[in-house]
């Protein structure tokens, strides 16, 4: 049981490092560093599609990252 969570959790890892990685800048190019976050601040830039579905996946992957983290290191005390 300890060896097939350690797997998923090395699993969810590589999928939340990915998923990082393929996320685009919030200030892409020269524009963003002049207005820097105000076109956040306010709302101007609505995320959709690959990039909400990013963020999204992002989320859960942490999510399940950090539940398996725990149980797996509750497994490992108690053994």
């Amino acid at each position: 049981m300890e060896i097939a969570l350690k797997i998923i959790l090395v699993i969810a890892s590589i999928g939340l490092i990915a998923a990082v990685l393929l996320q685009p800048g919030k200030s892409a190019g020269l524009s963003g560093a002049i207005s820097g976050g105000a076109e956040h601040l306010f709302g101007k830039q609505k995320a959709r599609g690959l990039e909400l579905f990013l963020q999204r996946l992002t989320m859960a992957l942490a999510v399940v990252f950090f539940v398996l983290s725990l149980i797996v290191a509750y497994f490992v005390k108690t053994a």
